[in-house]
């Protein structure tokens, strides 16, 4: 669908593109060891709990009052800003680890802050990607396979095992190497070339621009089907998510390596997926694409419900990561293209919002349906979403659909494209 000119991706997006792999890889390293930290202080599993939920209040608290604030604010000075926080931030529960003091409120207050930066930081990278492109929807394609590629190998493969290594060497070490990772992607990030700042509004008050931003995802239709695809999709992954390791043990047999590796077959999925996303949305164009990988996850967590061996279910969960990965380019490149350079921060932290607040919702349901029926229950019932949100969102997402808002958002884009001089 998208023009296939061999164009080159400039020289600052590989700057943002090596800031985002350094704040992955200490992502990753974090996620390990948090909860690690937190083991070392208690083996209270309400206690435990406090300290994962945290990381992820920001973002339901805030999720839209954050975007509608970057939408004011100058997006490379709030993500350079937030990355500078976090790194400063982290030196408080490293010296708590070396004086003997880390307590879970502690630890739940940085991960809830953490989170917080990771709002602001995640939310003006999207709205300030497709500036820097000048939305050009080819290269956002291909500008985010990289960075979701990039984001799954450094945050799932390498930074939790280097998290763990480091853990060893002493409980603050994590933490400083994290520290460090967000103080040179904040680095980097400053060196990156200014973007027009979208034209002010009306001024309007915080929560009317934040409520406008809402609406503008509910009033469209392609951006309420992008919305719904991750909203519905978390619930349906959280209930697998939730009792995966119980079914891993029960139903196939898997102890504590083996499960490591089934989540290591889902995450390369992921990559592959992430690398093909563009040639799907060439050949099938991106609404047709869309709705093609939405059926293949829905059709994997069947598989996986079924599976009669850790074989056969490492292979649904590659899959699944694969449509996943490919999900994740398509959806956000084609957002990128289409929602006007004022709304963008609002429109993308919405999108995430509706995610996130899916994600309990998952959890609890993967719970009680395990504890009243049976263990593969939560997996039938995730296909079943999974398959029905397909068939509700196809006709949202149709490529008719996303060819009109191209065309409409094509003057926008001509406009932020400098023309040669002859």
């Amino acid at each position: 669908m998208f023009e296939t000119a061999n164009r080159k991706l400039p020289t600052g997006f590989g700057r943002l593109w090596t800031a985002q792999t350094i704040s992955s890889l200490g992502d990753g390293v974090t996620h390990a060891a948090l909860p690690l930290l937190a083991l070392m202080v208690t083996r209270e599993p309400m206690a435990l709990a406090v300290v994962t939920a945290a990381g992820t209040l920001p973002w339901l608290l805030f999720g839209v009052l954050g975007g509608a604030l970057v939408d004011r604010w100058d997006r490379r000075r709030t993500m350079w800003g937030a990355d500078a926080a976090r790194a400063v931030l982290l030196a408080i529960p490293a010296a708590a680890a070396v004086l003997d003091v880390l307590s879970i409120p502690l630890l739940a207050a940085v991960a809830f802050l953490l989170g917080l930066g990771g709002l602001f930081f995640d939310t003006a990278a999207t709205a300030y990607l497709p500036d820097l492109l000048r939305r050009d929807p080819a290269l956002l394609e291909r500008a985010n396979s990289r960075l979701r590629g990039t984001q799954t190998a450094m945050s799932g493969f390498a930074g939790p095992p280097a998290g763990s290594a480091l853990l060893a060497l002493g409980r603050a070490v994590p933490l400083l190497a994290d520290a460090v990772s967000f103080m040179l992607s904040a680095l980097l990030v400053r060196t990156l070339p200014a973007t027009p700042r979208p034209v002010p509004e009306v001024r309007e008050s915080l929560l009317r621009q934040a409520r406008a931003g809402a609406s503008y995802v509910f009033r469209d239709r392609v951006l309420l089907g992008l919305a719904l695809r991750p909203a519905v999709g978390n619930v349906a992954f959280l209930a697998v998510e939730t009792v995966l390791a119980l079914f891993a043990h029960d139903r196939l047999g898997i102890g504590t390596y083996g499960f490591g590796l089934l989540l290591a077959a889902e995450a390369t999925g992921g990559l592959v997926g992430a690398g093909i996303a563009s040639y799907l949305g060439r050949r099938l164009g991106t609404g047709t694409a869309l709705t093609c990988t939405a059926a293949v996850e829905g059709l994997a967590i069947l598989g996986l419900a079924a599976a009669p061996n850790p074989y056969v279910a490492g292979l649904a969960l590659a899959v699944c990561g694969a449509g996943m990965g490919a999900t994740m380019v398509l959806g956000p490149s084609l957002r990128q293209t289409i929602v006007p350079a004022h709304l963008m921060g609002r429109v993308a932290s919405t999108s995430r919002m509706l995610a996130m607040c899916a994600a309990p919702v998952g959890a609890f349901l993967g719970g009680w349906l395990a504890t009243g029926y049976d263990i593969r229950t939560p997996v039938y019932v995730a296909a079943v979403l999974l398959l029905t949100m397909t068939v509700v969102t196809a006709s949202m997402t149709s490529n008719r659909r996303v060819e009109a808002a191209l065309r409409a958002a094509r003057p926008a884009q001509e406009a932020a494209t400098p023309r040669r001089v002859r």
